[in-house]
C-alpha cells in the first residue's frame, strides 16, 4: 500500500535557478502545513559535475579526466570547481543563504577532496600500485561533492524561509562503513516524520557496490526511484526546465509543440533508448513495477500538471506523443553472402559488441546485410568493427554517420500512417535510409543523413501533430 508522501527530483539546470524553484514548486500557494510529506532529491548545480568529472556533451576533461591522465592541472581544475561553487553561494545570499556557513562547507569538500588526490598521487609515485585499481573510488569521490553543496544549501535556505527542511546527505563523507543501497535509505530516513520535516536529499549515495559505477551520469534519477519505492511514495515528480512535449521546442518552436499530458512506461523506456532525458530507464521500471506512477513537471510553470506516465495508460484516440531522435549515431554495416540462411550469424556478431560493451538503438536487415545503429559518443567503435572483421573475414564491414527520428505513441494504429510519415519526408527532400517499425507500432523510426535530422523532426511533427485536430 502506498502513501501519502511524494518524492520529487530537481535537475541541475533547474537547481541553479533555486529562488524560482522555491518559489514555484517548493513553498508556492502551499499554507505552512502543506510543505510537507514530500521528499526532494537535488541534482548538482548546472555545469558543476561537468566541472568534477569530463564535460558531458563534449567530453572535456574535469578534475576527473585530468587526474585518470596523470596531468597535475587536476589542481586548478578542483579550484576552478572551488570558485563555481562559491560563485553559486554568492548568488543565493538575497533568497536567504548563510553565505558564511555555505562557504565553509564547500571550502572543507574542496580541501578533503584536495588532500585525498594528493594521497593517491604520492601511493601512485611509489609505481607498486596500478591507478587504476581507484580510479572508480576517485569518480565516486568527486561526483559527491556537487550534490552535497546544493542539498546543503536549499536546505539552509528554506530554513532561514521559514520550513523545517533537513539536510539529507547520502554521499557518505568521511564515514568508513560501505552499506549498501537500500540500507543507506533506510538507516538515513528511520527517524525522519516526513509529515513535519521537509527532507533535501544529495542525488549521490555512497554503498557497496558504487553508484557510478553501475549508472555513471544519471545516478540522480536512480536514487530518485530507490527512495520512491523503499519509502512506498504514493508519486514520484520529476522538476525539470521545461515540459514533456511532443516534441524538442528548441527545434520545432515552442509555439507548435503541445504537453504530451498523459503517456506510460512502455514510451518512457522508448524515450530513454533514444537518451531522451524524461526518465533513467531503469529508474522507471522499479517504480513501473510498485505501480507507483511518474509525473514530469515544468519547475517553472507549476500551475500546469504536466505529464503523468503511469502503468496502463493507452491514449483513446490514436495519435503521435512524441517526434523525437538522435544525431549521435553511426550505422554498423556488415554484408556478407554466406548469412543467408545460416543460423547462428548473429550471434557470432553480436559477440563483438557484447565484448566491446556496445549497445545499439536500432538495427535493419535482408537476406545478405545487417545494420545496428549504434551511438557514436565514447565507443569503441574501430576496435568492436576490427574485432568483427576477425570473426567474419568473409563479410565486407562498413560504417557511416547517421541520425534516428522516431514516432512514438501509445496508440498509432492507423491505417496509412507509415505512408504519411514517408511522404512528409519526401515532401521536403529527405531520402529515408532505413526504416524500422515493430508490430506493435509503438515506435517508428527512420534513419535519415545527420544533416537532415532538424529538418525531419520539423516536417514530421507539422504532418503528424500540427495538421492533426
Amino acid at each position: 500500500m502506498l502513501n501519502k508522501h511524494t518524492v520529487e527530483k530537481i535537475g541541475g539546470t533547474s537547481m541553479s535557478r533555486f529562488g524560482e524553484v522555491m518559489r514555484n514548486v517548493i513553498i508556492g500557494h502551499r499554507r505552512p502545513e502543506e510543505y510537507y510529506n514530500r521528499i526532494f532529491i537535488v541534482s548538482a548545480y548546472g555545469g558543476i559535475t561537468n566541472l568534477l568529472l569530463e564535460d558531458k556533451k563534449t567530453g572535456a576533461p574535469g578534475v576527473y579526466g585530468r587526474f585518470a591522465m596523470d596531468d597535475s592541472a587536476w589542481e586548478q581544475a578542483l579550484e576552478n570547481v572551488r570558485q563555481s561553487m562559491l560563485e553559486y553561494n554568492r548568488s543565493f545570499v538575497s533568497i536567504g543563504l548563510d553565505q558564511t556557513a555555505a562557504d565553509e562547507f564547500v571550502n572543507r569538500r574542496i580541501d578533503g577532496v584536495c588532500e585525498c588526490l594528493h594521497d593517491l598521487t604520492n601511493l601512485r609515485s611509489f609505481g607498486h600500485f596500478d591507478h587504476k585499481s581507484f580510479l572508480p573510488q576517485t569518480r565516486e569521490l568527486l561526483s559527491a561533492v556537487g550534490e552535497a553543496q546544493s542539498a546543503f544549501n536549499s536546505a539552509n535556505i528554506l530554513q532561514r524561509n521559514g520550513v523545517n527542511a533537513r539536510f539529507v546527505d547520502l554521499t557518505g563523507w568521511k564515514v568508513d562503513s560501505l552499506p549498501t543501497f537500500d540500507n543507506a535509505i533506510l538507516e538515513a530516513f528511520k527517524d525522519i516524520d516526513l509529515s513535519q520535516e521537509l527532507p533535501i536529499v544529495t542525488g549521490y549515495v555512497k554503498y557497496d557496490e558504487g553508484i557510478m559505477t553501475h549508472f555513471d551520469r544519471g545516478y540522480s534519477e536512480i536514487t530518485f526511484s530507490k527512495i520512491a519505492v523503499l519509502t512506498k511514495a504514493r508519486e514520484g515528480i520529476i522538476h525539470k526546465e521545461y515540459h514533456l512535449c511532443t516534441g524538442d521546442p528548441k527545434v520545432i518552436g515552442m509555439d507548435k509543440v503541445k504537453i504530451i499530458g498523459h503517456t506510460n512506461f512502455d514510451i518512457a523506456d522508448q524515450l530513454s533508448d533514444l537518451d531522451m532525458e524524461a526518465i533513467h530507464s531503469k529508474a522507471s521500471k522499479d517504480m513501473e513495477q510498485c505501480g507507483i506512477p511518474i509525473r514530469v513537471k515544468n519547475a517553472f510553470d507549476p500551475e500546469n500538471p504536466g505529464t503523468l506516465i503511469s502503468c496502463d495508460y493507452i491514449s483513446p484516440t490514436p495519435r503521435v506523443e512524441m517526434i523525437c531522435g538522435r544525431s549521435d549515431v553511426v550505422g554498423i554495416e556488415v554484408v556478407d553472402p554466406e548469412m543467408v540462411s545460416k543460423p547462428g550469424y548473429d550471434y557470432t556478431l553480436l559477440q563483438s559488441f557484447v565484448d566491446y560493451r556496445i549497445s545499439y538503438v536500432t538495427k535493419t536487415t535482408n537476406a545478405n546485410t545487417i545494420t545496428h545503429f549504434v551511438p557514436s559518443k565514447k565507443m569503441p567503435i574501430e576496435g568492436c568493427m576490427e574485432d568483427i572483421r576477425r570473426r567474419l573475414p568473409q563479410a565486407s564491414i562498413y560504417s557511416f554517420p547517421a541520425a534516428i527520428v522516431s514516432i512514438i505513441g501509445t496508440n498509432m494504429k492507423i491505417p496509412g500512417f507509415l505512408s504519411k510519415a514517408a511522404k512528409a519526408l519526401s515532401d521536403v527532400g529527405i531520402n529515408t535510409l532505413a526504416m524500422v517499425q515493430s508490430p506493435r507500432q509503438i515506435n517508428m523510426q527512420f534513419i535519415v543523413r545527420r544533416e537532415d535530422f532538424h529538418k525531419a523532426q520539423i516536417s514530421l511533427h507539422r504532418a503528424l501533430v500540427e495538421e492533426v485536430e
